[in-house]
């Protein structure tokens, strides 16, 4: 039998596949009685799993980042789809099929990193160049840059997507940048690749994605800036020059204000045209990845709509045509 990828699920289907696990909790209810929260995952996708009547000896039968059988049945629940697991073991080596959890193959990362390395070179400021190209020169760093996830649970969370999305943000950096005058488009080309470099630390994925000890204590705003002025210092000795003590600043100040708001995250707000270009393009990346995402994913799939989305307060409208896979 062919797999169902989560993407595909519709209401109360019966499953019975394997699934990459993360996130496991053993949980009480008002009763007093114990749960199993997880998230399952494959190479489209997540979806929350929740198996009734859980104790400690399931708990502990296997582990994050594990292959896992799942026996159960799909469930719409506040909008999304929820898996309700009867039973789960796991996975034995012969019904493993690891491209089933591969979103973005070697080919699709070496075209990206390619195109990585074209947009950074693409930099003329002498300074900003030369850092760029220690960046590019450091093969310990681009290796965990190309394999690392943007995120755990939102946009591009998978292998590879954090290369993905500062591809992408880049190439609109690289087309927007030439429009307003005044804006550094070298600086704000830096900014895009910085900004969310620190997440090579702040997560873990070599089989599920989490938070390191790192990444929970310091975040990846902090981790950067920390990243970049170890490799300014580099350069320094290397070169036998000082760096440009404000050039350096506003790169930080990128890298510590992007996420806009306070409240979001932001231990500054943007100050610089650089710095609000950049929170404002890495919103939109972000946000058009996961709005694409959602309206491919969604199962309302006889309806030009989604369903409800709770946390953006709106259905959306998918029209007559299904959005295009990227």
């Amino acid at each position: 039998m062919s797999r169902r990828f989560i993407s595909e699920l519709g209401e109360r289907e019966t499953i019975d596949q394997v699934f990459l696990v993360a996130d496991k909790q053993l949980r009480t209810n008002r009763q007093g009685n114990f749960y199993l929260q997880m998230r399952l995952s494959d190479r489209t996708g997540s979806i929350n799993g929740m198996m009734w009547n859980a104790n400690d000896k399931i708990y502990g039968s296997f582990d994050n980042g594990d292959y896992v059988q799942v026996h159960g049945t799909s469930q719409f629940y506040n909008g999304a789809m929820q898996m309700i697991v009867n039973q789960i073991d796991r996975a034995l080596d012969r019904h493993i099929e690891e491209s089933d959890f591969v979103t973005l193959g070697p080919a699709a990362i070496r075209r990206l990193s390619d195109r990585m390395s074209e947009l950074m070179r693409s930099i003329q400021e002498g300074p900003l160049r030369e850092l760029a190209e220690a960046f590019l020169e450091d093969t310990e760093f681009m290796a965990d840059f190309a394999s690392a996830p943007a995120g755990i649970k939102h946009h591009h969370a998978y292998r590879g997507g954090l290369l993905e999305h500062v591809v992408s943000l880049m190439e609109v950096v690289a087309r927007v940048a030439p429009l307003y005058q005044g804006l550094d488009g070298d600086q704000l080309m830096m900014g895009a690749f910085l900004h969310d470099a620190g997440k090579v630390r702040e997560l873990t994925h070599e089989r599920d994605l989490a938070y390191s000890d790192e990444g929970q204590l310091l975040g990846h705003l902090v981790i950067a800036v920390e990243m970049l002025e170890r490799k300014v210092w580099e350069w320094e000795q290397r070169s036998g020059r000082p760096f440009p003590r404000e050039l350096l600043l506003r790169l930080k100040h990128m890298i510590l204000s992007h996420h806009g708001e306070y409240e979001f995250g932001s231990p500054k707000l943007p100050m610089t045209l650089e710095a609000v270009a950049l929170h404002y393009l890495d919103n939109l990346d972000a946000k058009m990845h996961g709005l694409g995402q959602l309206m491919r994913d969604d199962p309302n799939t006889d309806s030009h709509w989604t369903t409800y989305q709770p946390a953006l307060r709106r259905k959306l409208f998918k029209g007559s045509d299904p959005p295009a896979e990227e």
